[in-house]
């Protein structure tokens, strides 16, 4: 990945990092989207099932379900009563007692017999799912490529003028039940389609086979004891996993025979009888667990389609929109923050936007099962990867230009803006508001011909000292030296609205430090020394100017030439600084005095001179 960024960022220089940008934030969308409305559900893309197996663990509850009534034929019933394969007479007794005994709305077996047994067994079953409020089970295989083609029994309750077109899952074996048994009109699939990673998530309520359609046990069971269900949803079913297995009331099948528990207590109920045995082997793996009852995934999917039949199961949620429009804010903010962001900080705003993404995706989980828990988060990881890595490079080689065109030139707290500023190229020329400062030494070489060389160079060298420390400390942009003197402008490279106050603020410090240094150079008995500064504020060209083999960053205008001509006017005033009117009009912080008019050399009109009103109230001014 790095070394696709690096190849993105420097074999094709040409490419406008803006177009680079929007085609990282078309994918990083794109991403969203597929996985949001394109993916297979059940393929655990970006680990979804996965996260979506923890939401649901953290939202079960054990809230009892009275709707549902679960008799299991355990271990302490097969130890009381015999092993399994129990006769077929048993399971009519079971059937006859809860229909009876204990007014069960309706019974559905979640066992499937593919065999006869003992003939009275037999026919009591078959005149009670015949005549009566009992759900028999077959399975069906939905195996692809098997060698072999699974056919056991013979298939019974499809559904009479059901449409093939709609959605169903379509199947390519089954175990049934014994044949004498093809013509029950209530039978139900518990047959189900593993997600990849082998668990049951999602179960067909309707599935198709050569021509005709059978519903799911479940379904079966509500159709036919439970006031029916005009709502059931099409295709693949996801298994509302809110209650646990301790949430519903299961009862041992040889207390139901022995009419050990409370008739009231199962009165009105569906009821799913069927086996938790570890030794009948009907274990599947859920997203509570790896090893449960196939037993209690049928109790939960009778409760959510009873939940959609009441009307209780939690309101749609557009999960898909808010996954798709929160993917689509996460790109926006990358898209504005990470090229003015440092990549630690773009890293943190990506990992918060995910941490806020799983907070909001736990509140819809319970009330989506569609939306794609992780899309926002992949989307947020591309970026990362992607992203980050190519802001990082971009700045990365900006930072090497600006460092190389401006590490003599200007402030380090401009350069650290300029880094962090999203400017295309803030090299190339553009007319800005700048103050430009000219500065020079008053009678150099009066003051330098009488010195050794060694001298003079150390004399020069202390002199831009004291010119440059003010201008780099106030932000400016040292444009060049000028043997005894320098050039410096500030609002530029980037704007500064204040620009024409700082370059004052500049001015009174060179001053300031000039008199320090000629004290102390009077103090050895040489000569004192003095300085001269124009300054002037107008629109400027500012940018890196010059030819392939030689090029600096400088200001040129006519507010540039006014300084200069400002800076020579000063050796005719007792003033160190002439302001021009132009820097005047721009400053907020400064108080000014009036010189008079002057026609400059090169102007036609008249200009007002100003200095500095505190410089020359100061004693040092006075003296």
């Amino acid at each position: 990945m790095k070394q696709a960024i690096a190849f993105l960022a420097n074999r094709f220089p040409a490419l406008p990092p803006a177009a680079v940008r929007g085609v990282i934030a078309l994918a990083a969308l794109g991403l969203a989207l597929w996985t949001q409305w394109l993916a297979a559900p059940g393929t655990s893309l970006f680990a979804d099932e996965w996260l979506r197996d923890r939401y649901i663990q953290w939202h079960r509850s054990d809230a009892p379900e009275p709707r549902i009534l679960v008799v299991d034929v355990d271990e302490a019933s097969m130890a009381e009563l015999g092993p399994w394969p129990w006769p077929r007479a048993r399971l009519a007794d079971l059937v006859e007692t809860l229909l009876t005994t204990y007014s069960a709305r309706g019974v559905a077996l979640d066992i499937v017999l593919p065999n006869p047994a003992d003939t009275e067994g037999d026919t009591r079953l078959a005149m009670l799912a015949r005549h009566g409020p009992l759900v028999m089970a077959q399975a069906f295989d939905y195996s692809v490529g098997r060698p072999w083609l699974l056919r056991e029994g013979q298939l019974a309750g499809a559904l009479s003028g059901a449409d093939t077109s709609r959605q169903v899952a379509f199947a390519t074996g089954y175990v049934a039940n014994q044949p004498a048994w093809s013509d029950l009109p209530h039978v139900g699939n518990i047959g189900f389609i593993p997600d990849p990673d082998g668990a049951l998530r999602r179960v067909p309520l309707l599935t198709a086979y050569q021509g005709k359609v059978y519903p799911a046990l479940g379904q079966a069971l509500v159709t036919c004891c439970g006031g029916g269900l005009p709502n059931a949803p099409d295709g693949l079913l996801r298994v509302g996993y809110q209650r646990d297995w301790n949430a519903y009331t299961v009862v041992s099948a040889a207390d139901i025979l022995a009419e050990r528990i409370v008739p009231e207590s199962a009165a009105g109920r569906l009821v799913l009888v069927g086996s938790s045995s570890l030794g009948l082997g009907d274990r599947v793996t859920t997203p509570f667990a790896a090893n449960r009852p196939g037993l209690g995934v049928q109790a939960a999917i009778l409760s959510t389609l009873l939940d959609i039949r009441d009307g209780v199961a939690p309101a749609p949620w557009p999960g898909r929109w808010i996954g798709s429009l929160y993917a689509l804010l996460c790109v926006a903010l990358a898209g504005w923050a990470l090229p003015r962001l440092p990549a630690v900080l773009g890293v943190g705003m990506l990992a918060a936007l995910t941490g806020t993404w799983l907070l909001l995706a736990y509140v819809i989980a319970p009330h989506d099962g569609r939306f794609s828990t992780t899309g926002p988060v992949a989307t947020n990881l591309f970026l990362l990867a992607v992203a980050v890595p190519y802001h990082w490079q971009l700045t990365q080689r900006k930072s090497r230009h600006l460092l190389d065109t401006l590490r003599q030139y200007v402030a380090p707290a401009v350069v650290e803006q300029l880094l962090r500023s999203d400017i295309e190229d803030p090299l190339a020329p553009r007319q800005l508001e700048v103050t430009t400062l000219i500065a020079d030494m008053e009678g150099y070489t009066t003051q330098v011909e009488a010195l050794p060389v060694a001298d003079a160079a150390k004399l020069t060298r202390d002199f831009l000292e004291c010119l440059t420390g003010p201008v780099i400390a106030a932000g400016g942009t040292l444009d060049k030296y000028t043997g005894d003197g320098l050039v410096a402008f500030w609002g530029a490279p980037l704007p500064n609205t204040a620009h024409a106050d700082l370059a004052l603020d500049a001015a009174a410090a060179i001053v300031q430090r000039v008199r320090e240094f000629s004290r102390t150079r009077e103090a050895l008995g040489f000569p004192p020394l003095r300085v001269r500064i124009g300054i002037d504020s107008g629109p400027a060209f500012a940018g890196d100017f010059g030819t392939g083999f030689r090029s600096i960053y400088t200001a040129v205008g006519d507010s540039v030439n006014t300084a200069s001509r400002l800076e020579q006017a000063a050796r005719d005033y007792p003033y160190d600084i002439i302001i021009g009117e132009g820097t005047v009009t721009h400053a907020r912080r400064h108080d000014f005095l009036p010189l008079g008019e002057r026609r400059l050399r090169g102007k036609e009109k008249l200009t007002t001179l100003y200095t500095l009103n505190s410089l020359v109230a100061s004693p040092e001014a006075a003296a």
